[in-house]
């Protein structure tokens, strides 16, 4: 019997045609077409192992899976190999060895997630499937003296959705940013790093301030809303399609 190792992949995806990372019994998702093709590729059974199991709609640039294999192909090859597979909607970015050891989710990490929101009087219909589309202008000003005031660690539970399995709700966020691009004002990006995320954290944090963006609310209740540790003083979720996951760095 052939020794296995561990094969690392950086994967992007467009979600919108997906019912998200995760394995589901109704829909089709990332998990099990990479399952689907990596097996018939290497001539045994795979499972692949991923580090975020984004929701159906939302993409990705750098999401990481890792699946156990006795190939003989190199690593270095697997992606190219798996990419003339898959549809076009999913690539694969790199592929790699990587330690026996290596857990995606039980290493130490900081993950970088977008939410871009189209703010314009008129939808643009390139960017429908890839933004939020909102037509009151956005006061960007007070959306990022809202956001600073969520960068540290703290107890997120306003941020997060009912059907968490985490076993706590606190969590560091390490970075935020809120920007309207200089090629593109009408796009509006919040950018948000940390070492990890509850259950639709990001897009809950996004509507909330997307709300006081629009005068709906002060900037300083974002402070009453975190100390509140309650779902229901917090904005929105905001819709899935906005948001995409930038990139993972491991920390091994």
């Amino acid at each position: 019997m052939e020794q296995k190792h561990r094969v690392r992949l950086v994967v992007a995806y467009d979600g919108t045609n997906y019912s998200g990372w995760q394995l589901q019994p109704n829909g089709i998702t990332i998990e099990e077409v990479l399952n689907r093709e990596l097996t018939r590729l290497l001539g045994e059974e795979i499972r692949v192992i991923g580090a975020s199991r984004t929701d159906a709609g939302v993409h990705a640039l750098g999401n990481v899976a890792v699946f156990d294999t006795s190939t003989r192909i190199p690593s270095g090859k697997i992606s190219y190999a798996l990419n003339t597979r898959l549809p076009e909607d999913i690539r694969i970015q790199l592929s790699e060895d990587v330690a026996e050891d290596f857990h995606p989710r039980h290493c130490d990490s900081e993950k970088t997630y977008e939410y871009r929101i189209w703010n314009s009087s008129f939808a643009n219909p390139l960017e429908r499937l890839y933004s939020k589309f909102c037509y009151y202008p956005l006061d960007i000003v007070k959306m990022r003296q809202a956001a600073g005031l969520l960068i540290g660690e703290h107890d997120f539970a306003s941020f997060c959705s009912a059907g968490s399995q985490a076993q706590t709700t606190v969590r560091t966020i390490t970075d935020i940013s809120v920007e309207r691009q200089e090629n593109e004002p009408r796009l509006v990006v919040i950018r948000v790093k940390g070492k990890g995320f509850l259950y639709n954290m990001v897009r809950i944090i996004s509507g909330t301030l997307m709300e006081i963006g629009m005068g709906l609310r002060s900037p300083e209740e974002m402070q009453d809303i975190l100390l509140a540790c309650d779902r229901s003083k917090a904005g929105p979720t905001a819709e899935p399609h906005g948001l995409r996951l930038v990139e993972i760095c491991f920390y091994e």
